[in-house]
């Protein structure tokens, strides 16, 4: 039988699904196996009405915690993006309201604060923490490029800026990515995420930015430099490699071990249909 991937040391996992096809493609490298699915509500987009499936909302630390042990988990992955909620308006039970203290004074350093808050407190449950990269089977990237599509020499330069730009602010945990054209920084990733800054680049002047006809610049994202990897590394799709190519930009680039790409086949598919490179480099380089 094939081994189930990253299952060394747990019995059965908790899988916390927020948005995006993060949560489904483990799920599927799982094949269903010995994992109860706690659908994050507002933020998970698959339905995972195929799966052995609970549903909470973030605020419900309790309520989550408690579906997890009735159902014999002894492990937990946080997969799928969840943005930071209005915690004014968020419901809390007895766990999450016990909690609160403590993530608004993290809330006060960055979101990577308020995430190490979080893994602490399911592990103080008694729950290990499993990274997202353990559980598929392709794991996090090596380097080198993903298809056929190589950068030139002025995208290699913008990739190093981009680079540089995404660990600057990812030391104040502002965010992951960031984009550069011609040396020009044209956006940085803060609470609105890849997607809402990709679309922002497309709403540059062409005279900034690339057009998919005459492409130039590059995503860049890697993980913060204080970030808690096991619960939220970097991810790219095929909505990224979309979003690139309204952009204009020439490709992406991100760190050896330190990103995920989800579906990579056909991820590798929609870059070369549409031009896009995608490199991956080592942290020093």
């Amino acid at each position: 039988m094939t081994e189930t991937p990253g299952a060394a040391d747990w019995t059965r996992l908790g899988l916390l699904a927020g948005g995006g096809a993060l949560p489904r493609e483990i799920l599927n490298a799982l094949d269903g196996r010995d994992v109860l699915v706690v659908r994050l509500k507002g933020f998970a987009d698959d339905g995972f009405e195929d799966a052995d499936m609970v549903e909470h909302s973030v605020g419900e630390i309790g309520a989550i915690m408690k579906s997890l042990k009735q159902a014999g988990c002894d492990a937990v992955c946080f997969a799928g993006y969840v943005t930071r909620p209005d915690f004014k308006a968020l419901r809390l039970d007895a766990g999450g309201l016990k909690l609160l203290p403590r993530v608004l004074a993290a809330g006060r350093k960055g979101d990577d604060a308020i995430l190490r808050v979080i893994v602490e407190a399911f592990e103080r449950a008694g729950f290990t923490v499993v990274g997202a990269d353990t559980l598929l089977d392709e794991g996090a990237l090596g380097p080198g490029c993903l298809g056929h599509v190589k950068p030139d020499e002025a995208a290699l330069a913008d990739a190093d800026k981009a680079m540089q730009v995404a660990a600057g602010i990812g030391q104040l945990d502002i965010g992951q990515g960031a984009v550069v054209a011609d040396g020009l920084v044209l956006a940085v990733e803060a609470q609105e995420g890849t997607n809402a800054m990709l679309e922002r680049v497309a709403g540059l002047p062409e005279a900034l930015r690339g057009t998919p006809q005459a492409r130039r610049g590059v995503l860049a994202k890697r993980p913060k430099p204080i970030q808690e990897r096991r619960i939220d590394m970097p991810t790219v799709g095929v909505d990224t490699v979309r979003l690139c190519d309204a952009a204009g930009l020439a490709g992406i680039v991100l760190e050896a071990g330190g990103a995920l790409v989800v579906d990579r086949e056909a991820v590798i598919e929609a870059l070369e249909a549409r031009g896009l490179f995608l490199l991956v480099r080592e942290a020093g380089e």
